[in-house]
């Protein structure tokens, strides 16, 4: 049986390596779909096979479907095409629910005087600001190792935040460990920079007036990890006032959130930026962190509601199941599982080092 041809640019059948024998081919409008057999597993199969197609400019995916499996080729496209709109509407939801989480830490009445709502907008552009840094870095570096990705999609949540951060998707292979690292470091140190700016700024702006109770501080008491505590002190500014009146700026909480989400992030699981630093380092051992982190996790939440504040165990309850998830999804490996080198590797331990600095054991404490 002949195989039918494909158009320009698709790799004929014959050049696919033999690692997958094709039978059928089905040519659609966006993408064709090579029907064959493979001749090892799945990872293999696609780290000898992916590069024939990435040379050409397409990203392959391997399913099984309805009893064949089959080779996806869909043309990459590793810029932005047409308008987001998407990430646009998500990102003006986001400005929303951040102005009026702001509202709330600045004690203003929207509900009386709805267009005050704009007076929030030191908040909003500190939240906005450090997870745009943080997703932007990612951006950036899958630009320059030429691995599809998206735009940041922010995450709009009508909380005390306003949103559960922000997220790039990564539609690609990554081609080598060292693509991988500088992918999954690149968030993390752009947004801390961002997060030290942010707190700076704020522990510098003047405190604002609680004593009316319409603030959401008088209800809440954020715990401060030593990098935000640092800052501070390098600065000569305090984050407590022994008056009761005063609150610290909304703008630190800011850099709170850059600090908390940095530290989430870092947690070496899955396909957290943590676990894509380590796992480009280690290689695969990085699997055995997905029982380790966890455990460390409830452990520290059971010590919380033995010995500290009951509150502020659930998070990491819910953190312990969201990495026990986050570890059994591994993602697909780099092309070239070359090592990244010393300095990488030196970078590395320092990024995650960095983490440590924005945890804090306590994150938040409901005090009203």
């Amino acid at each position: 049986m002949s195989v039918p041809s494909v158009p320009g640019g698709f790799p004929d059948p014959e050049a696919i390596p033999d690692q997958f024998d094709v039978y059928d081919v089905e040519v659609g409008e966006e993408r064709v779909r090579y029907y064959g057999e493979p001749r090892d597993e799945k990872e293999t199969v696609l780290r000898n096979v992916v590069p024939v197609f990435r040379e050409r400019g397409y990203r392959l995916r391997l399913n099984y479907e309805t009893g064949e499996h089959v080779l996806v080729a869909t043309e990459r496209s590793p810029g932005v095409d047409g308008i987001p709109w998407t990430n646009l509407a998500l990102l003006g939801a986001t400005v929303v629910t951040t102005l009026l989480a702001g509202a709330r830490w600045y004690g203003i009445p929207v509900a009386d005087a709805p267009l005050r709502v704009v007076e929030a907008w030191p908040f909003a552009a500190s939240v906005l600001g450090v997870l745009a840094v943080h997703e932007l870095g990612h951006y950036a570096t899958s630009r320059y190792h030429d691995v599809e990705a998206s735009l940041p999609y922010f995450i709009p949540v009508p909380t005390h935040l306003g949103t559960m951060g922000a997220v790039i998707r990564i539609r690609d292979r990554f081609p080598d460990r060292r693509a991988l690292f500088d992918i999954g470091a690149a968030g993390p140190l752009a947004g801390l920079v961002a997060t030290v700016v942010v707190t700076a700024v704020g522990v510098s702006l003047p405190p604002i007036d609680v004593s009316d109770g319409a603030s959401v501080a008088t209800q809440l008491e954020l715990g401060y990890p030593l990098l935000i505590r640092g800052i501070a002190a390098a600065l000569g500014e305090p984050l407590r006032y022994a008056d009761p009146s005063l609150a610290v700026n909304p703008v630190v909480v800011g850099g709170w959130i850059g600090a908390f989400v940095t530290f989430l992030n870092l947690m070496p699981v899955g396909q957290l930026d943590g676990g894509h630093v380590t796992r480009a380092i280690v290689g695969e051992r990085v699997a055995l962190l997905g029982y380790a982190v966890p455990a460390a996790l409830f452990g520290l939440a059971g010590y919380l509601f033995v010995f500290g504040d009951a509150s502020g165990a659930a998070i990491w309850v819910l953190w312990g199941f969201l990495t026990l998830v986050f570890g059994r999804v591994r993602g697909s490996g780099p092309l070239d599982g070359s090592p990244v080198g010393r300095g990488r590797a030196a970078l590395g331990v320092l990024t995650l080092l960095l983490g440590a600095l924005c945890f804090t054991p306590t994150p938040v404490v409901f005090v009203g």
